[in-house]
C-alpha cells in the first residue's frame, strides 16, 4: 500500500477516535471513512481548529508569531489610534508599547503629554511615567517622579512602584537606602524577585551570611509552593540558585 494512503488512513483513524471520545456527531465517522483526506480536512477545520483558536495558549502563540514576523505591528495600530482619538488612554498604551520595543526615550515625551490637566496627578500615569524614565536610563528622574506620586497620592499603594523605587535608589548609588527598601519588599512582594534583588545587593555590600539566609529561606518556601508559582517564578528561582552558588 502506498505510504500516502497509510498516512491518510492513520490520520482518519485518529480523528475517528477523537470524534468518539469527545461525543461528536456520528456523521463525522461516516465522512472520515468514505472520504479520508477531504473528511479529515473538513473535520479539523470545523471541529478542532475553532477550539484551538479559542484557547489561551493558541492565542498567545499566534500573538507571539505575529510579533516575531511584524514586531511593530501593534505599535502602528496604537499610533493610528492616537491620531484618531488623541485621548490619554491611547497615548499611554502607545508609550507602553514603545517601552516594550526598547524605545523608552521616545515614550518619555508621550507620557509627559498625558500628565496634564485633570490627569496631572493621576497615580497610575505617574507610575507609568516613572517606569518609562527608568527604562530610558534616568534613575534619578524615576525616583523623583515616584516621590511626586506619593506626595500627591499618599494613600496609593503599589508593590511594583515600591520595587521601582528600590531599584532606582540602587541605580543612583544610594545602596544603604535601597537595601532598606528591598528588605521591606522581600517581606510582602508577590514572587521571588524582591528576595533575589535584596540578596544580590547584600552580597555586593559584603553581607554574605545574611544574603545566604535570605536565599535559603526563599528557595525553601518555593519547595512547598504550588506548581503554577514555580513555573511563573522559574527565572527568579534559577537566579536565586545561581546567587547561592556564587556566594
Amino acid at each position: 500500500m502506498p505510504p500516502f494512503l497509510i498516512i491518510s488512513g492513520l490520520i482518519s483513524l485518529g480523528l475517528i477516535v477523537h470524534c468518539l471520545k469527545t461525543g461528536r456527531r456520528t456523521i463525522w465517522i461516516y465522512l472520515l471513512v468514505v472520504m479520508p483526506l477531504a473528511g479529515a480536512l473538513i473535520y479539523f477545520c470545523v471541529e478542532i481548529l475553532p477550539e484551538l483558536m479559542g484557547s489561551r495558549g493558541t492565542r498567545t502563540a499566534v500573538r507571539g508569531l505575529r510579533s516575531t514576523l511584524d514586531p511593530e505591528g501593534d505599535l502602528r495600530k496604537l499610533e493610528n489610534e492616537v491620531k484618531i482619538t488623541g485621548n490619554v488612554h491611547s497615548r499611554q498604551r502607545y508609550a507602553d508599547e514603545l517601552v516594550r520595543l526598547g524605545r523608552a526615550r521616545e515614550a518619555v515625551d508621550v507620557y509627559k503629554s498625558c500628565l496634564t490637566g485633570v490627569f496631572a496627578d493621576d497615580p497610575k500615569l505617574l507610575l507609568g511615567y516613572a517606569h518609562t524614565q527608568f527604562a530610558a536610563g534616568d534613575a534619578a528622574g524615576a525616583r523623583a517622579s515616584l516621590d511626586d506620586l506619593i506626595g500627591k497620592n499618599p494613600e496609593f499603594k503599589s508593590p511594583d512602584g515600591h520595587m521601582l523605587y528600590a531599584r532606582a535608589l540602587e541605580a543612583e548609588g544610594n545602596s544603604e537606602k535601597a537595601l532598606a527598601e528591598f528588605a521591606a519588599l522581600a517581606g510582602y512582594y508577590p514572587g521571588a524577585e524582591a528576595g533575589v534583588r535584596y540578596a544580590k545587593l547584600l552580597n555586593r555590600l559584603g553581607q554574605r551570611p545574611l544574603a545566604r539566609e535570605v536565599l535559603e529561606g526563599l528557595l525553601e518556601r518555593a519547595k512547598y509552593a504550588p506548581a503554577h508559582y514555580k513555573k511563573a517564578q522559574r527565572e527568579w528561582l534559577d537566579e536565586a540558585e545561581s546567587e547561592m552558588r556564587s556566594s
